[in-house]
Parts: C-alpha cells; sequence; structure tokens
C-alpha cells in the first residue's frame, strides 16, 4: 500500500467528519423542537442533517476503499472535535472546561487506538457471507436490547449499528460482484445505516456532546473488533500495543464521562434555590386588626316599652270579652210627643192640609 492511498483516505476521512459533525448539531436543534421522530420527519432542518449524513457516510465508504477499519473508523473521532464547539456557536452556548478536557480525553484516547492498531496495510480481504450474517444477527441482537433503553444507551446502539454497517458497506466497494448475496448484503447494510441514524436522532434528545461521544467510541471499536476478530487486523508492538490500546480506551471512557455532565446553562438552571433570610424578606404593609370604636355606629333600636303587670294571682275578667271602641258621636235622643186623641175633626183638618200640599 502506498501513501498515496493512506493519504486520500485520511483526507476523505477528515471531510466525512466535518459533515457528521454539522448533521449532529442539526440533529441536535432538530430534537430540542420536537420530542418525537415523527415530529423530526415533518421539519425541512432534519432532511438536511440527512444530507449530510449521507454525504459523510458516502465519503467514508470511499474512504474505506483506499484505507482499513482500523485506520478510517477511528478518524471518525473528529466530527465530536468539531461538533462540540460548532454546537456552542450556533447556540451561544459556552463550552465548558469539561467539555474541553472531554474532548481532549476522548481524542487522545481514540488517538492512541488508532495509532496501535493500523496495520499499514490496505484492506486485503472482506467478511465471507455466513460471517456478514453472523455478525448482523449478533449486532441485531445487541441492537434490540439497546434500543429499548434510555440514554446514552441508544447512542450505544447508535455506534454499534454505524459500525457495523461500516463494516459491510466496506464489503460491497471492495471488488462488488452482482449476485443474491450482494443484494442481501445492500440491503443489511442500508438496514444498519439507517437504524444508526434514526437511534442517534433520538439520543440526541439529551443533548450533543455525550450521545456523540459515545457513538463516536462505539462506532470505530465496533468496525476494529469486527475486522481484528475477522479479518486478521491486530494490534501493533506486540504487548506493548495491548497496554496502549487500553490505556486508549480508559482515556476515552473518561472523556465520554466528562462529556456527559450537564451543560453550564443546564447547572444553573438545576442550582438549588437558597431560603432567604428573614431580614432578607422584604417588608410588608402592616395589617391593623379591627377597632370596635372605629367601626360604623348603627341605627339605635328603641326598646319595647312594656308595663308592669299588677302583682299577685291574675284573674280573668267575668263574662265575655269585648275589644274596646273608639269613641263616637253621642246620637241625640228622639223626643218623644204625647199622642193626642184622634177625633173626626183632626183628620179632616190633617187631610185638608194634605190636600193643600199637594
Amino acid at each position: 500500500m502506498t501513501g498515496s492511498p493512506v493519504l486520500l483516505a485520511v483526507a476523505l476521512s477528515l471531510v466525512s467528519a466535518v459533515c457528521y459533525a454539522a448533521a449532529a448539531v442539526v440533529q441536535e436543534r432538530t430534537a430540542a423542537g420536537t420530542t418525537s421522530v415523527r415530529g423530526a420527519l415533518a421539519r425541512g432542518a432534519w432532511w438536511g442533517s440527512v444530507l449530510l449524513n449521507a454525504s459523510g457516510a458516502l465519503l467514508h465508504v470511499v474512504a474505506l476503499r483506499y484505507g482499513p477499519l482500523t485506520l478510517v473508523q477511528p478518524l471518525g473521532a473528529l466530527s465530536l472535535v468539531l461538533a462540540v464547539p460548532l454546537g456552542s456557536l450556533v447556540t451561544g452556548r459556552r463550552t465548558s472546561g469539561a467539555q474541553w478536557r472531554g474532548m481532549a480525553f476522548t481524542v487522545v484516547g481514540l488517538s492512541t487506538l488508532l495509532a496501535v492498531t493500523a496495520s499499514g496495510t490496505g484492506p486485503a480481504e472482506t467478511l465471507s457471507t455466513p460471517e456478514v450474517l453472523t455478525v448482523a444477527l449478533v449486532a441485531g441482537a445487541v441492537i434490540a436490547a439497546l434500543a429499548t433503553r434510555t440514554g446514552l444507551a441508544v447512542a450505544a446502539a447508535s455506534g454499534i449499528a454505524s459500525g457495523v454497517g461500516s463494516t459491510l458497506a466496506q464489503k460491497l466497494v471492495i471488488g462488488p460482484t452482482v449476485s443474491w448475496d450482494a443484494a442481501l448484503l445492500t440491503l443489511l447494510t442500508v438496514a444498519f445505516a439507517v437504524g444508526g441514524l434514526l437511534l442517534s436522532q433520538k439520543a440526541y434528545g439529551n443533548g450533543l456532546g455525550a450521545p456523540l461521544a459515545t457513538l463516536t467510541l462505539l462506532n470505530p471499536v465496533t468496525a476494529s473488533a469486527i475486522g481484528i476478530a475477522l479479518l486478521g487486523e491486530g494490534f501493533q508492538y506486540g504487548a506493548t500495543g495491548t497496554l496502549l490500546a487500553l490505556a486508549g480506551a480508559a482515556a476515552a471512557v473518561r472523556g465520554v464521562l466528562l462529556l456527559s455532565g450537564p451543560r453550564p446553562d443546564e447547572a444553573t438552571a438545576t442550582a438549588p434555590v437558597h431560603p432567604l433570610a428573614i431580614d432578607e424578606v422584604p417588608p410588608t404593609l402592616p395589617v391593623r386588626p379591627p377597632v370596635i370604636d372605629e367601626m360604623p355606629s348603627r341605627l339605635p333600636v328603641r326598646p319595647v316599652r312594656t308595663e308592669s303587670l299588677p302583682s299577685g294571682p291574675r284573674t280573668e275578667p267575668s263574662g265575655p270579652r269585648t275589644a274596646e271602641m273608639p269613641p263616637t258621636v253621642p246620637v241625640q235622643p228622639v223626643r218623644k210627643a204625647p199622642l193626642r186623641p184622634l177625633t173626626v175633626a183632626t183628620v179632616s183638618v190633617e187631610l185638608t192640609g194634605a190636600s193643600r200640599a199637594l
């Protein structure tokens, strides 16, 4: 393997990392505005992240054509270095010291893994069809178990799916043939790639730094494990290389733990509120109790006048009780004249006077 293909593989991996980092920032912004994958599918920004991820994946696959898994896959850690500061720039947040230290630990650890796993030879052989099926079944079971959980487990599932997809894609770009095996391989590659994309979208709902660090760590680890176990790619420098690989893995895990901490704005929002001292409480207007003599006076109620009853046994008046009538005007008594004796002369005189009156 000459130096030109290696440089081409490194250059393609760098551009691929830029695309992946920009896609991760867009996915985090999309996840902050919606809580479901279905809601993200309705946003144009999410499809922009799909285009960026597709571009990064295409460049990554081409890089796998010119470099081994143990060289190309760890270079994907550069997307972490670019994504965290880029995300802070887009959202206006300050990148904390813990995040800078986490990025440093992660990059140093993955770089150490890169140094001891890169064999310096090209991809001479790829997986056979039985090995492809075995890898797909084992990885599918692990991904299904992790996808049902929450937090960084989803990011781990995304990293494993992306690593397996890259491994299968390498077989497609090296000596492709038209056959049923190639069709099955293409279907499995697309399934793992799309699954890794959807799982990363779900993982970014908990923030950008820790999920991106987790999937960026497990992506090359998965691919390198497949390359070492099935393709004969091993650690360099013997026992020293093995110790360096373990130290690099520990440093990368430390970086993931630092990046999984709360951001400065989240720490401020969740900080406990200290109770105010008594002398710090602002004074309030005193409430005066109502005074009786200040209340408005009511109209005086005149007591009912009652006459005292005579002492001694009470006797009921005899006879029927009559109500007292008010005084009336006195009636003049009718004056009665004595009756005169009735005679014939008197009757004649009276009749004569009556006839005259008529």
